[in-house]
């Protein structure tokens, strides 16, 4: 096929991620279901078959064919891909995780992460490869993380693992990291004022991320806006009947506009909603077509996945629009 970029006609960057996540999360259906977990018990779920220092087997939930994945066999998937942000193999322990295990798994993430980069520098192909800093919600494991991983020459860093079950525990943890980082980037060849780029893994709400770019955050990725939008949730400007939005009213001046939130168009006081759009103030091509939400409500009212595409498109669009909002704050000095 060529490659992502050709196979998908973006002529955009790609970041791909090693795998790890979509190996370990299939203990929890959803962060909910980690959350929820007792402490102790079966850490991995029957289709993780074994995890060792030299890699971790699992089995297929397609084929059932048994796969796998080392740091090295992750690294050349995603060089052969031609993504142009590498994420190294490391593993995600659960919310729950004892704090032996926690040291035990942090250590070995280090000793893949460090391999990992050693198979990416002896094949650059003008490809980046972001650091993870792990440890969980322990400010004594995310420092040693984060001083071990800025150590490495990594081209940028991630911050991943369990990001803690609220915004008060993510606040601690960007507060106990970000210096850290910010600290190692300053003190590289980079000039004063170039700092490696500081990317957040699975992390998309809205009030999470306008609250991590004024810690120094760059980029997020998260299947959020695609999730709410298949379970009939649009983001929206606020305006009447909006449920949710910022209720901290977080980074509202940063962002030119005065909060955000959803709509779940599966609600019966939509079926009658003729005329209006999903969000008038929405540039996307479901709303600048004029499809109704009495059209969109009856869309999923009667199970066809054309509604679920159309919210992701929305949803999409509002989370872009978001972020050149946040973009232009901080070229203003707002953020």
């Amino acid at each position: 096929a060529g490659g992502l970029h050709r196979f998908m006609n973006r002529n955009q960057p790609l970041i791909t991620d090693s795998g790890g996540f979509q190996v370990f999360s299939l203990a929890n259906h959803s962060v909910t279901d980690e959350l929820n977990r007792k402490q102790g018990g079966n850490r991995y779920p029957k289709s993780t078959l074994k995890v060792s220092e030299e890699a971790v087997v699992f089995r297929s939930y397609r084929t059932g064919e048994k796969i796998e994945l080392s740091p090295e066999r992750s690294v050349r998937a995603q060089k052969d891909l031609g993504a142009d942000l590498i994420i190294p193999l490391d593993e995600l322990p659960p919310f729950h995780t004892r704090p032996r295990d926690l040291v035990r798994s942090v250590a070995m993430t280090h000793r893949w992460e460090a391999r990992s980069l050693r198979t990416h520098l002896d094949d650059v192909r003008q490809q980046a490869m972001l650091g993870v800093v792990h440890g969980g919600i322990d400010p004594t494991m995310r420092q040693w993380s984060a001083d071990y991983i800025s150590s490495l020459p990594f081209d940028g860093f991630a911050i991943g693992g369990s990001l803690g079950r609220d915004t008060a525990e993510l606040t601690g943890i960007l507060d106990n990291v970000m210096p850290r980082l910010n600290a190692a980037s300053s003190s590289s060849s980079l000039s004063s004022s170039h700092h490696k780029p500081v990317h957040l893994l699975g992390v998309g709400d809205e009030a999470s991320i306008r609250l991590a770019a004024t810690k120094g955050l760059d980029t997020f990725d998260s299947c959020f806006p695609t999730r709410i939008g298949r379970h009939g949730t649009a983001l929206v400007h606020h305006q009447e009947g909006a449920e949710g939005g910022n209720k901290d009213g977080s980074g509202d001046d940063a962002s030119t506009y005065k909060g955000s939130g959803r709509i779940n168009i599966t609600n019966r006081r939509f079926k009658t909603q003729y005329r209006e759009v999903l969000d008038p103030t929405c540039d996307c091509h479901v709303c600048r077509q004029g499809f109704s939400r009495a059209y969109l409500h009856h869309l999923f009212k009667a199970r066809e996945p054309l509604g679920h595409q159309l919210l992701a498109i929305h949803n999409l669009r509002y989370m872009n629009n978001l972020m050149a909002r946040i973009r232009s704050a901080i070229w203003r000095d707002e953020i």
